[in-house]
C-alpha cells in the first residue's frame, strides 16, 4: 500500500493512494497513534475519494516524530568527503519543523553561498522500538519514503557538531509517498539518483549501505525509544556538491529532483533567503 498526507482544512489527513485518487483515512496524529487499525484493511471513511492532483501535499509524518539521520553509511561518500568510515551508525538529529514537501520551495540563508543535496531512503518506524535486536527492529518498519538531506556546508563544517548546517529552515523533503514494507519488500538494491536542473549529480544502490535498516533501528533504539511515525533516514551515496571542483551548489533558481526507484520522485525549486519563515 501507499500512503501520502494532504492538508485537509485546518488538519493533516493521511490518505491510502488507489491509482489517480487518494482515500482519506485519518488525521495524521490519530493514523500512528493506531497504526494496525487504519491499515489492516480498507479505510472505513465516510468521505469519498479525491483526486490526487487536486490535493496539497504535506510531509506524511507527525509533527511530533523525531527525525534520526545517519551520515558516511556509504562508503564511497565516505572516501569522497575525506572522512573515516565508521565502525557505528553516524547519527544525528533534525528538528521535525525542516520538513517540507514535494513541490515546495527551499530557501538558501545568508549564511550559505548555496546548498547541498543528499538522496536518502528514509524509514518510517511502525512500532515501538527500545534495546531492540535488528531481526525485532526491521520487522517494526512501517514503510519507506524519498529524503532529500538538503545541507548547509558553511555551518556544518564550522565545527564538529554538524547540526546547525543540518537543520535549515525548509531544509528537509520527504515524500511523495510513503510505500509499506510489506509492499517494497526488503529495500536492498533500490536505485537512488540525484538531478540538479535535469542533469544527474548522484546515482547509487542501497545495496551499498554500509549499515543495514535492522542494525541502525537497533542501534538508536539501545539509546533513545522509537515510536510509531519517528522518521529515520539512512545516508546517501556519492556524488554531493561540495566536493566537486569547483564546488557545485544549489543556488536560487535551480531544481533538485531526488528520485527512489519503486518509491518515487521529490521536485523542489532553490529559492533566495527572502522566502524563509
Amino acid at each position: 500500500m501507499r500512503y501520502i498526507a494532504f492538508q485537509d482544512g485546518a488538519v493533516v489527513t493521511v490518505g491510502l493512494v488507489r491509482g489517480d485518487e487518494v482515500i482519506p483515512v485519518a488525521e495524521v496524529s490519530d493514523f500512528y497513534a493506531d497504526l494496525p487499525r487504519w491499515t489492516s484493511e480498507e479505510p472505513a471513511s465516510a468521505r469519498p475519494a479525491q483526486a490526487r492532483s487536486s490535493l496539497e501535499p504535506r510531509p506524511p509524518v507527525p509533527g511530533t516524530a523525531k527525525v534520526v539521520c545517519v551520515g558516511l553509511n556509504y562508503r564511497d561518500h565516505a572516501d569522497e568527503a575525506n572522512a573515516v568510515v565508521p565502525d557505528h551508525p553516524t547519527v544525528f538529529g533534525r528538528w521535525p519543523s525542516t520538513l517540507i514537501s514535494d513541490g515546495d520551495t527551499i530557501p538558501v540563508p545568508p549564511s550559505e553561498p548555496g546548498l547541498d543535496w543528499e538522496v536518502e531512503l528514509a524509514v518510517v518506524v511502525g512500532r515501538t522500538l527500545t534495546d531492540a535486536d535488528e531481526e525485532t527492529a526491521a520487522a517494526a518498519v512501517f514503510g519507506y519514503t524519498v529524503f532529500n538531506d538538503i545541507t548547509g556546508r558553511s555551518r556544518q563544517f564550522d565545527t564538529t557538531q554538524w547540526m546547525l548546517g543540518k537543520n535549515l529552515d525548509r531544509s528537509g523533503p520527504i515524500g511523495p509517498v510513503i510505500v509499506t514494507a510489506e509492499e517494497l519488500g526488503e529495500p536492498g538494491g533500490l536505485k537512488l539518483e540525484t538531478r540538479v536542473n535535469g542533469e544527474v549529480m548522484q546515482v547509487g544502490s542501497t545495496s551499498d549501505m554500509l549499515f543495514s535498516v535492522g542494525r541502525i533501528l537497533s542501534y538508536i533504539s539501545q539509546t533513545t525509544t522509537l515510536q510509531p511515525g519517528d522518521v529515520v533516514a539512512t545516508g546517501t551515496p556519492a556524488g554531493v556538491g561540495f566536493v566537486r571542483t569547483p564546488p557545485r551548489l544549489l543556488v536560487s533558481g535551480d531544481v533538485v529532483e531526488v528520485e527512489i526507484e519503486q518509491i518515487g520522485t521529490l521536485r523542489n525549486t532553490v529559492v533566495d533567503a527572502a522566502a524563509r519563515p
